[in-house]
């Protein structure tokens, strides 16, 4: 799995995963209860994580939809 954002913004998570879901993609979110966790004052980031072989075609479904400043690059985005 590779990791494509990382954010404590809710509708940026919300929006990125419509995105994704629109054009078949099946991401995955990592953290979602430990963000519940910290009383929502959003300290703990939600990372959205994907197949390997799908990573370049949902990078680029993101930034065609303007999330391009969102996702996360070079080595960070290891699994």
């Amino acid at each position: 799995m590779r990791l494509l954002v990382r954010t404590t913004n809710a509708v940026v998570l919300n929006y990125a995963l419509a995105v994704l879901a629109r054009c078949g993609f099946a991401p995955v979110v990592l953290d979602h209860h430990a963000s519940l966790v910290d009383g929502s004052i959003g300290i703990v980031p939600r990372r959205i994580m994907i197949e390997d072989e799908d990573e370049r075609p949902a990078r680029r479904a993101l930034e065609e939809a303007g999330l391009a400043h969102e996702l996360v690059a070079g080595k960070d985005a290891g699994s």
